[in-house]
């Protein structure tokens, strides 16, 4: 019966770039992802900093595989789930790891050009978060839960945006809480519209 795992030189070298990944993952969490980090993952897979290159086509290519795993791990974390009441504690892991929520408001702020090495990544990352949150949304609006005088999926765009807004203030400014603010947001679509008897 064939395998599916990677054999020889293919498999260590792909258990390499996932060892990098992971590593590089680990340092830009908490010492961010500019300067010496890349010369801090190298040192610590065991390679020399160019070495790391041969692995990813080039920094930008890195940098999307650890925002990937990020998510991942994220992911991992929820136990698959996703929906508005995962987002609070999502804001509190960001706030654990300022140098992956740094990397990501970054990257995501130059990745709008196609041509752009995470443009795909970002592209569809939104698409999948608006479509996960936006059926949770439904579901809640079904159930009389969310107020349903705005589509689901406007309110999971809008609540996105909130997300990102909410962290990108709080990059500058570490007393903004991105996890209460989520929560009082989720208070207000979970009201009844004013005027609702």
């Amino acid at each position: 019966m064939p395998t599916s795992k990677p054999r020889g030189q293919y498999a260590k070298g792909a258990e390499r770039r996932e060892q990098i990944i992971r590593t590089a993952t680990d340092v830009f969490a908490t010492e961010g992802f500019e300067g010496a980090a890349l010369k801090r993952v190298a040192e610590l897979v065991g390679v020399k900093e160019a070495t790391l290159f041969h692995y990813f086509r080039g920094k930008q290519e890195l940098l999307t595989a650890v925002l990937a795993e990020r998510d991942r791990r994220g992911m991992e974390a929820a136990g698959g789930e996703a929906g508005l009441r995962l987002l609070a504690p999502v804001a509190e892991r960001n706030r654990k790891e300022p140098g992956l929520t740094t990397l990501y408001a970054v990257a995501s702020a130059t990745a709008n050009d196609p041509g752009h090495d995470s443009h795909a990544y970002f592209q569809d990352r939104y698409a999948l978060l608006v479509s996960e949150l936006g059926a949770d949304i439904l579901r809640r609006q079904e159930a009389g839960e969310v107020r349903s005088d705005v589509p689901a999926e406007m309110l999971a765009r809008l609540v996105i945006a909130a997300f990102d807004g909410l962290q990108l203030q709080w990059l500058y400014d570490k007393n903004v809480d991105m996890a209460n603010g989520l929560t009082q947001l989720i208070d207000v679509l979970m009201a009844p519209p004013s005027g609702a008897s």
